[in-house]
């Protein structure tokens, strides 16, 4: 079979060679019926432009590149929701490519996207190796720097004293707080723990500094653990620094016999929807990923504009543009009980969504 040429498109459209042309690449200069009828010949004949022939011609490449550490977090999953409906609102495309935690292969899909020539690349990273990608524009996300270049992160320590604060406004006595501070994020929302408690001494914290953030079994453990203390030393309130741990300490509290929240409140610390199983409903505290995606587009366009002058390609060289998202509680079951979930769950979609 012969290869479907970009003439046969304009042949079977009616249409002259340009209009096919500024159908694929300025479809704004088109007529609606136009780029329809052209559209149309593009499904039927199974064209596919040639990108390769076309950056060679010293075309660009409409497209953004994200490359996240995993698929397997609701975070990662809201950045490339946002990110992709904003790229092409903005008329781009967006192509995702997952690094499995791995800071070789993310450094290989970076190289991988600066050689296709795309217009930006947005990098969730897994290490913190830095990220380059020649003179291709970048933004990193769920970083936090003084360095020069463009960064959107969730507000961390925010989403620690946000649940902290909840956890204290419901009158407990004793907090324990579980997971290994291993990563900058960790370690921020831990800070944003110690920091609120500070401000309520009549309140004991517990840091234990143990169970490893993605793993629910090491969650269970400890839940389990901490329910089976005396009176005097269980506390009645426990904090996880990941919806992976907090979960898995629901379960293992009441498998110890205790009765969530009326006995222990639970609360995670990182809004993951893929960690919300279960039969009570976990309170958390949740980063906009979508809002994270959205301002990451809004960044790498910062940097295209930029890039026409002089003295913006100075300044991107040498200045350092930081956003922090502020975070938002989901409060639910697990610390007010299934009376008020119903209520709770309703004004946090709603925030959510507003945000």
């Amino acid at each position: 079979m012969s290869k479907v040429t970009i003439g046969d498109v304009a042949r079977e459209a009616g249409v002259a060679l340009g209009t096919v042309s500024n159908a694929l690449n300025h479809p704004e200069k088109v007529r609606a019926e136009t780029l329809a009828a052209v559209n149309e010949a593009i499904r039927k004949l199974g064209y596919a432009p040639n990108q390769s022939a076309r950056l060679l011609a010293g075309g660009t490449n409409p497209t953004f590149g994200l490359v996240v550490p995993q698929l397997n977090h609701g975070l990662s999953l809201q950045i490339a929701s946002g990110a992709s409906v904003e790229a092409n609102r903005q008329g781009y495309g967006l192509l995702i490519a997952t690094a499995n935690d791995d800071a070789d292969t993310e450094e290989r899909y970076m190289r991988y996207f600066a050689g296709t020539q795309v217009s930006g690349v947005l990098v969730q990273q897994a290490s913190t190796r830095p990220s380059a990608t020649g003179r291709v524009p970048i933004v990193h996300l769920e970083t936090v720097s003084d360095a020069a270049g463009y960064y959107v992160a969730s507000d961390a320590r925010a989403q620690g004293a946000l649940i902290a604060g909840h956890l204290a406004a419901l009158g407990i006595r004793r907090l324990a707080v579980i997971g290994a501070a291993a990563t900058d994020r960790l370690a921020q929302r831990l800070v944003g723990i110690e920091r609120t408690m500070e401000l309520h001494p009549e309140i004991e914290l517990v840091v234990m500094n143990e169970g490893t953030a993605d793993l629910a079994a090491e969650g269970f453990e400890l839940g389990r653990r901490l329910a089976e203390l005396p009176a005097g030393e269980r506390p009645d309130a426990v904090c996880g620094l990941t919806d992976v741990l907090a979960v898995g300490a629901i379960a293992g509290i009441t498998q110890a016999g205790r009765s969530v929240p009326d006995d222990i409140a639970v609360a995670g610390c990182d809004g993951n929807p893929l960690a919300w199983g279960g039969n009570i409903p976990l309170t958390t505290c949740a980063p906009i990923g979508y809002e994270i995606g959205r301002r990451g587009i809004h960044f790498l366009l910062a940097q295209i504009e930029a890039a026409k002058t002089p003295a913006g390609r100075a300044e991107l060289a040498t200045e350092n543009h930081q956003e922090l998202v502020r975070p938002f509680m989901l409060t639910r079951a697990s610390t007010v009980g299934a009376s008020t979930l119903q209520a709770t769950d309703a004004i946090s979609l709603n925030l959510g969504t507003y945000l």
